[in-house]
Parts: structure tokens; C-alpha cells; sequence
């Protein structure tokens, strides 16, 4: 296979697995009301369904980073496809909420092994003048999938139920094994010695990150507030054990020694965190609110979406000749004061408007998404690339964490222990309402750091 022939399947095969990660995330919350009635779940059970991917996802993220660097990001991303692949058979079959939110666990294991390692991999396939090219790619891939989830998935669950869309998975899943299987072949490894991860770190980490979730929705019970105090505490430790270890799960002096690197993370946390709800409130509100079937609903929301897949891979290309700052700080700006226009939102509000701000929001994060990731790879060298993905990846995914815990919180104290469909429509608002306004406040930080970053090094 000569050279080029190679990096183009390396880029089919990581665009291929990026698509199916967020096709079934952006699928299942349209579901999420199917699967309430289906299992008899709570609001705060519910959320779980979301939650428990992202935890799955976010606990071995910065592991799967260290360990590709040590050992070879090939091999565990593949294992990462077989993972995500068998937890999604398993979802189909789910006989409760329990065993459906263990399955999604697992899950967000697989995603996390494959996502990051396959970033990694096509950084290291393509040289330095082509890197906003293929990561707008992959990124474009990214939002294709979550820009057909919502549509198809409110097709295919109106039509055939929520099940379906996880046999659709596997079966995916099995075909993105195979051509892996084929094509993808062992690194050979530059400048790597074989270490031993930071063991006590990575208890202490996934710990840590474990209580933050689970306390968070326990909130406002005293109990908590005590496991979201422990969980702090218990971060506070990793990042002091981190900083002093001889082979660190997270290498602190990243963001002590690089402002490019640790401006551009922040950004990507808050944005993340500030963006995640769009679609699990909307998803809601569309169906209970505005009383659309899935399908209708799924329509709506693919508008965001679709502007992310069109112009990532424009705006990747850009951010190869022009700052990647100003495009990231234009972007972040559009998201943030989208957000506060989504806090307006009401019985009566047209769906012409609730479209009209997903378009501006989904370019807002073509704008900021593939120039801020350009600009995390570009500022690190190559034997980083795994954790520099790894971290990058976890920004993501602790900014979705903390964005469910916020809507968590905001569920346990308007609704309790009702269903979603069970509370009445002028408590949801204000519960949706609230919402946006604390994430829209949140976003205002992410324009200060994608402008203050600095400049990318152009080679």
C-alpha cells in the first residue's frame, strides 16, 4: 500500500468511528422520551442514560492517551471498537433502565479508547502543513453523525423503536472492525521506552471523577454536597500526585509551561460545557413543549449540526494559513449569545426561531471546533500527540459533565422524582430557561481564552 493510499484509509477508518460515536449519542437523546416511557424512568434516572456514556468516556480518556504513547494507539483502538461494538448489542437487548445505563457505560469505554488514540493516529499520518485539512475532516465526520442522528434517529425510533438504533450500531461497529482490521496496521514506535502508568494517579483520578458524578445527583441532599467535596478534594490530590510523579497519567506541565496548549483546553472545556445541554434540553422541549413526534423534532435539531459538518473542514482548511484564534474567538462568541437567545424560549415560540439560532450556534462551533483542536496538536510535539489528544478529548468530555450536572442539579430541585413527562409544562420552562442563562454565562470565559491564547507556531 503506498504511503498516500495508506494515510486516506487512516482517515476514512478514524472519520468512519468518529461518525458512529456521535450518530448514537445525538440519536438517543431524541429517544430519550421513547426509552422514559418504555422503562417507567425518573427525570434524574433518565439523565443517567446521558450521564453513565460520558463517565464510561471521561474515565479512561486521559489513560487511554498515556497508554497509546507507551504502547501502541493501533492496537487500543481497535480494542476501543470492539468494546463500543459488544456495549451496544448489549444495550439492544436490555431487559431495564439498569442494565441499559451499565451497557452505555461501556460504551463510553470504547469511545474513549478509540476517539482519542484515533486522533492521535491521524496526526501522526499527515505532516504538519495538511493538519487543519484532515482534522476539519474529522471533524466534519464528527458532525455528520450528529447532525443525521437526530433525524434518522426520530425516523427510526418513531418508526421501528429506540432499540433499533443501537443494532444499527453494532452492525456498524463490526464493519468499521474489519476494514480496521485490514488496513490499519502497528505503529512503529519513534523515540518511545516502554514506562509504567502512574497507577496510584489513575485510582485516585477515576475516584475523584466517579464521586463528582454520582454526588452531583445526590444534590441538594447533605450527602451531596459531602461527595461533591470529596470529589474535589480528591482532584486536587491527583493534580499534586500528577505534578510530582516520574511517569504522570497527566502531564501537569502542559498547562503549567505552555499557555497555547492550556488556553486552548479551557476553551474547549467551556464550550463544551456551555453546549452539551442544547440538544438534551431541546429534545425535550420540542416533544413535550411543542408537541413534535421524534421525527419532527429530529428535524429541527439537525440544523445545528449540519452547519458544524459543512463548514468544519472549510474552516480547518483556513486555520492552516490564518490564526486559529480569531476563528476559535469568533465561534465562541456566536455559541454564547446563541445560548442566551435559547433562554427566551417558550410556549409559543415559532420554530422558525428555535432554527435560526441552532444555524448560528452549529457555525459558531464550526468557527471555534476544528481551529481550537489545529491549535492543541500544533502545540505540542510529536511523542505527545496521544496525550495531547487524550487531553483535548477529556476537556470535551469534562465540560459534558459538567454540563449534565448542572442540568442534574437544575432537574433534583424543579422536578424530584417526577418523569419529565409528569411535570407540568410552566416548570419545565423555567427549569429550561434557567438553564441556558447559567450556560450562556458560563461561555463568556471561553472568548477571553480562544483570544488570549497567542499565536500558533506556522512551520
Amino acid at each position: 500500500m503506498t504511503d498516500t493510499r495508506k494515510s486516506q484509509s487512516i482517515l476514512l477508518i478514524v472519520a468512519i468511528t468518529s461518525f458512529i460515536g456521535t450518530f448514537l449519542v445525538s440519536a438517543v437523546n431524541i429517544a430519550l422520551p421513547s426509552i422514559e416511557h418504555d422503562f417507567s424512568l425518573s427525570a434524574l434516572q433518565l439523565s443517567w442514560i446521558i450521564t453513565s456514556f460520558i463517565l464510561g468516556t471521561a474515565l479512561f480518556m486521559l489513560p487511554a492517551g498515556v497508554w497509546g504513547d507507551n504502547s501502541d494507539n493501533s492496537k487500543l483502538f481497535k480494542l476501543g471498537l470492539i468494546i463500543f461494538t459488544l456495549a451496544s448489542a448489549i444495550c439492544f437487548i436490555a431487559p431495564n433502565g439498569t442494565w441499559l445505563i451499565v451497557a452505555r457505560f461501556l460504551q463510553g469505554v470504547g469511545a474513549a479508547f478509540s476517539g482519542t488514540t484515533g486522533q492521535a493516529i491521524l496526526v501522526s499520518s499527515f505532516p504538519p502543513q495538511q493538519r487543519g485539512r484532515v482534522l476539519g475532516i474529522s471533524v466534519s465526520a464528527v458532525y455528520a453523525g450528529l447532525a443525521l442522528g437526530p433525524l434518522l434517529g426520530g425516523i427510526i425510533t418513531q418508526q421501528f423503536g429506540w432499540r433499533f438504533l443501537f443494532i444499527i450500531a453494532a452492525v456498524l461497529g463490526t464493519f468499521n472492525i474489519v476494514i480496521s482490521m485490514l488496513y490499519l496496521k502497528s505503529e512503529k514506535k519513534i523515540d518511545r521506552v516502554a514506562k509504567k502508568t502512574d497507577k496510584l494517579g489513575t485510582v485516585i483520578f477515576m475516584t475523584g471523577l466517579t464521586t463528582l458524578v454520582y454526588g452531583s445527583s445526590q444534590i441538594p441532599s447533605a450527602t451531596g454536597w459531602a461527595l461533591m467535596a470529596i470529589s474535589l478534594m480528591l482532584l486536587f490530590l491527583f493534580w499534586k500526585i500528577e505534578s510530582r510523579a516520574e511517569n504522570p497519567l497527566l502531564n501537569t506541565s502542559l498547562f503549567t509551561k505552555n499557555r497555547l496548549f492550556t488556553y486552548s483546553n479551557l476553551s474547549a472545556l467551556i464550550n463544551y460545557t456551555a453546549t452539551f445541554a442544547i440538544v438534551f434540553f431541546l429534545s425535550l422541549y420540542l416533544q413535550k413543549i411543542q408537541n413534535l413526534t421524534p421525527r419532527q423534532a429530529g428535524a429541527v435539531i439537525i440544523a445545528q449540526p449540519i452547519m458544524m459538518a459543512i463548514f468544519s473542514p472549510i474552516v480547518g482548511r483556513l486555520s492552516d494559513r490564518i490564526q486559529p484564534r480569531y476563528f476559535a474567538t469568533i465561534g465562541m462568541a456566536m455559541c454564547t449569545t446563541g445560548l442566551a437567545m435559547l433562554a427566551f424560549l417558550s410556549h409559543d415560540t415559532s420554530i422558525a426561531y428555535i432554527v435560526g439560532v441552532l444555524i448560528w450556534v452549529g457555525l459558531g462551533f464550526a468557527l471555534f471546533s476544528s481551529p481550537n483542536m489545529n491549535t492543541i496538536m500544533s502545540s505540542v510535539e510529536r511523542k505527545q500527540y496521544g496525550q495531547a489528544s487524550g487531553l483535548a478529548s477529556s476537556m470535551r468530555v469534562f465540560g459534558q459533565i459538567i454540563s449534565m450536572s448542572i442540568i442534574t442539579l437544575l432537574i433534583s430541585i424543579n422536578f424530584g422524582s417526577q418523569s419529565v413527562e409528569a411535570v407540568p409544562d410552566i416548570l419545565f420552562l423555567k427549569a429550561l430557561k434557567w438553564g441556558f442563562i447559567i450556560f450562556a454565562i458560563i461561555g463568556i470565559p471561553g472568548i477571553f481564552f480562544s483570544f488570549f491564547r497567542g499565536d500558533v507556531e506556522k512551520k
